[in-house]
């Protein structure tokens, strides 16, 4: 393809997608115990899962300007004539800023960053319109506008066991003081603006998932929409929020359950539910 698509492993696309559609992953680095390894690669979700329940050290870190600039410099001497790089949203990593500054390195005519403003399936399915632009045989400005607008049109919401992983992290401001800490309270967030925020709590986890069912219905309306649904040690509640949304959203075109990664996951803690609610983006205007 002459332009080229990368994101980053926040995208968290299930597994073979990347290769199917011809996306460049850069992972970001997971530690625990100051043990360091590469988020789906050498450090997957359950070892996350595992590690935060047994109350060790988990940390992560963004990949070096470095690790995006050999990326840009290989699709390039690979074939493809530009670049078209999908993030997370910067208010939630430094990880954009480090593909700007390795995009710079490259050249800025040859390479375009996109700051998606959302991270997990948000990004992913970003990442996958762009990559159907590409197969299309877009530029580099049909590729780059393809992922700007799938990610304008998606909304991701989630909820947590507890908000001390999101504490921890900085992930959460107003949040916390808004939900506090009670432990019999289930947080409901959305990532809205590039951010994490809080929009009500819940006492149960069942009553979780039927507010998730809810936003989800709000937010799609009667459009097409794609949907995904992601978990963090919670398969049968993944397959089970899978199946309502499906039952409740008609104009479906199918949902992807996938476990998020370990990025992600050591931010949000084991029993993390999320849905991400991508609307169709054929005839949708930039401002929608």
């Amino acid at each position: 393809m002459p332009v080229a698509v990368v994101t980053d492993s926040t995208a968290h696309l299930p597994e073979g997608f990347a290769d199917r559609h011809s996306i460049v992953v850069v992972p970001l680095h997971v530690m625990i115990d100051g043990v360091s390894g590469l988020d789906g690669v050498e450090v997957g979700a359950s070892a996350v899962a595992e590690a935060l329940t047994q109350h060790r050290k988990v940390t992560t870190s963004l990949p070096t300007p470095a690790e995006f600039e050999a990326t840009y410099r290989a699709a390039l001497r690979s074939g493809a004539d530009a670049v078209v790089s999908v993030h997370l949203s910067r208010e939630l990593s430094g990880t954009w800023n480090a593909a700007v500054r390795a995009a710079e390195a490259v050249g800025s005519e040859r390479v375009r960053v996109v700051d998606s403003r959302t991270t997990a399936m948000g990004l992913g399915f970003a990442a996958l319109h762009a990559a159907t632009a590409a197969t299309d045989g877009g530029d580099c400005v049909d590729v780059e506008a393809a992922a700007v607008l799938a990610a304008q049109r998606s909304q991701t919401l989630f909820v947590v066991e507890t908000l001390e992983y999101l504490r921890r992290g900085g992930r959460i401001g107003a949040a916390a003081a808004l939900l506090g800490t009670a432990l019999s309270v289930k947080p409901v967030l959305r990532v809205a603006d590039g951010r994490i925020q809080p929009m009500e709590k819940v006492r149960t986890m069942n009553r979780a998932m039927a507010r998730l069912v809810e936003h989800a219905a709000e937010t799609a309306g009667d459009e097409a929409v794609e949907l995904a649904v992601h978990h963090l040690g919670s398969p049968e509640r993944a397959v089970e929020l899978a199946n309502r949304l499906e039952e409740r959203l008609p104009n479906s075109q199918g949902c992807l359950v996938s476990e998020i990664g370990a990025v992600v996951g050591a931010h949000t803690g084991p029993g993390m539910l999320g849905v991400v609610v991508q609307k169709a983006t054929t005839g949708a205007s930039r401002g929608n």
